[in-house]
This record gives C-alpha cells, structure tokens and sequence, in this order.
C-alpha cells in the first residue's frame, strides 16, 4: 500500500510471521472458527488488512480494543498484508470476510468479475500524494512533464494525470520502500502516503512538499469491502462490522491511544512520534472525516462520487467492459 524507510521496511519484514501469528492469536482472544467463539455467540470473522499494523487502520484496532465488534456479535481478527499481497484476493478467495481497498479497486475488480462490494469509507479522500523537495521547481502537475517520477508500476493516478496534463514527456520507474532516494537527490518526486514519508524526511533532516493526487481531481475512496455472498448470508454481521466500525473511527479520532498502544504491540517498525505525526496528518488533512470537522461524513458514500471514478477508469481505459459503478457499492448500511 505504502512506502517506509528501508531500515524499517527490513525489520517490519522480518517481523512479518510473528504478526501474523500475534495478529490471528492476540486480537480477540480467539483463533479463527473457534468453538469458544461459537459458545458465546460470536461470528467468527476475519478482516484482510492493506498493510501492517498501522494508525491509517486506527478506527479498526478502536473498534477491536474496546470491544465494540464483540457487542456486535463478532469475533473479529485483523490480518495483515505484506508487500506482494492482494487483499483483493483474499476476500473474493474467501480467505477473509472483510477487506481494506480503494473505490478504484473495488470498481476495476468488479468489472474483471469478482464478487465484492464497498459498505463504507474508511476515508473521504485518499492520502496518496507527490512529494518533491521544499525548493523544488515543481509546484503543480502540470509542472511534471520532462521530469521522472518514482511510483507503483501501473498506478492508475498515473495514467489519470499523464492524460488531464497532457504530460508527453514524463517517465515512470519503480517506487522503493525508502526515503533514500529523495534524500540524496534534489530532483528526485517520489509517491507517498502524505500521512507518512514526510515524518521521515523530516527526521532526516530534509524539507519536502506534497502535492495530493485528489487535488488534482482524480479521488477514489478508501473503503472496507466484502463478498457479495458473504453480504447475503449475514447482512446482519455486515451492519454490525460497519457499525463497530464506524463507531471506532469516531472514537480513534477522539483519542487514538488504545488502538496505538495495540498497533505498536502488534508492529513495532512503529515508534510513538511516527505515529503522533500519522494521526494529526489524518486529523489536518481530513482525510476520515471530510470537510465536514464534527465526524458527520465518516464512512459515508455517494453514487455521485462512484459515478465519477467509474467515468474517469473508463476513459483511461482500466474499465473495458461497462459495469454499472452501483453494483461496487451499497450505501444501505451506512448513516442517511
């Protein structure tokens, strides 16, 4: 999903099959299908995350630490995805009842056939951005052509911004999982999370500058998805998971520490400053709530918006057979 400095990229890998097992093992208290689970009356479920534990995932670890998926009648566990991982797969697999993506995602998946659907927003606008250097001559989009950009191979943004600023002569190499880079190169523009990457260069004692792919008007949500048979057979499991959900983000925003204090148990490639900057970067830059400050809007949709991803993935080409972009969605769960 992201980019981290290569010293915790190395440990957070090596970490990896221990969080899995502290993951499966530690969150609820239960393993899987668990007869235990069964005796009290939960439904076992698993959520498929989009990377490691981390605060961008904070609304879930709330919800799961204070318990609100257990009132729902849920014994929820949280996987993490490496690398190379699809949750995408996972889900549509039934390796997991839950699942962490974009709108984007979700609406290409469908057009290629698997069955899943978005029941909610983990954020109004996704933190993807650009980041280039303090004094870079590199102000808007436009400001691109002619100069190389590091970003996931095939990334859709990409594409969107190739065509809308009609960059002829912009090339693409792959991102690395580090900070490195930019720092030993004044030219270098790297894709981020707005919500990460500049902590370390901070820390390094670089400046930076970000540009949001939103802004740009390329603006999918992040959403949490399941399997249209899943959404079937337990609609009233998927009401339950929105609601302690939903509940979650409202909390974490309030106060993050417990789901922090989880999330660093569960990864320490964490510290509590990188995570401090997370949170107020998520706060700042609205990217849960939206515009809208009260919490009103979090995990809200609208066909509008679906509308427009689907028109934009169409015309660049992504969406080869029309789909009707409300079959990726349900709103029927979420607050009216």
């Amino acid at each position: 999903m992201r980019s981290m400095p290569i010293a915790l990229r190395r440990q957070t890998l090596s970490l990896l099959a221990g969080i899995v097992l502290v993951t499966a093992f530690s969150l609820t208290g239960c393993r899987g299908k668990s007869t235990a689970a069964e005796n009290h009356g939960l439904l076992p479920v698993r959520l498929q995350a989009d990377w490691y534990p981390q605060p961008e995932q904070g609304g879930f670890y709330t919800a799961l630490a204070k318990g609100y998926y257990r009132e729902e009648g849920l014994d929820l566990s949280i996987l993490p995805l490496g690398q190379y991982g699809s949750g995408l797969q996972v889900v549509a697999s039934g390796a997991a009842e839950f699942g962490l993506g974009s709108s984007d995602q979700i609406l290409e998946s469908v057009a290629n056939g698997l069955p899943l659907v978005a029941v909610g927003a983990t954020m109004q606008h996704d933190p993807q951005a650009l980041m280039v250097h303090a004094d870079s001559p590199v102000h808007d989009f436009s400001d691109l052509d002619g100069r190389t950009i590091a970003a996931q191979p095939g990334a859709v943004w990409f594409q969107f911004l190739v065509q809308k600023y009609h960059l002829q002569k912009v090339r693409e190499v792959p991102a690395t999982h580090s900070v490195a880079n930019f720092l030993a190169d004044p030219n270098y523009i790297q894709q981020i999370f707005a919500t990460s990457e500049p902590f370390f260069v901070a820390k390094a004692g670089g400046q930076c500058r970000t540009l949001l792919i939103s802004s740009a008007g390329y603006d999918p949500y992040r959403v949490f998805f399941t399997r249209r048979d899943f959404l079937a057979e337990h609609p009233a499991a998927v009401a339950g998971f929105v609601r302690a959900t939903l509940r979650g983000w409202r909390e974490y925003l309030r106060d993050p520490a417990p789901a922090n204090a989880l999330i660093l148990q569960l990864n320490p490639a964490q510290n509590p400053e990188q995570m401090n900057f997370t949170v107020k970067a998520l706060t700042e830059g609205k990217f849960i709530t939206g515009d809208d400050a009260s919490g009103a809007s979090i995990g809200r949709m609208t066909a509008q918006r679906w509308a427009v991803n689907n028109r934009q993935l169409t015309q660049l080409g992504v969406i080869q057979h029309a789909i009707d972009p409300a079959s990726a969605y349900t709103l029927r769960f979420l607050p009216q």
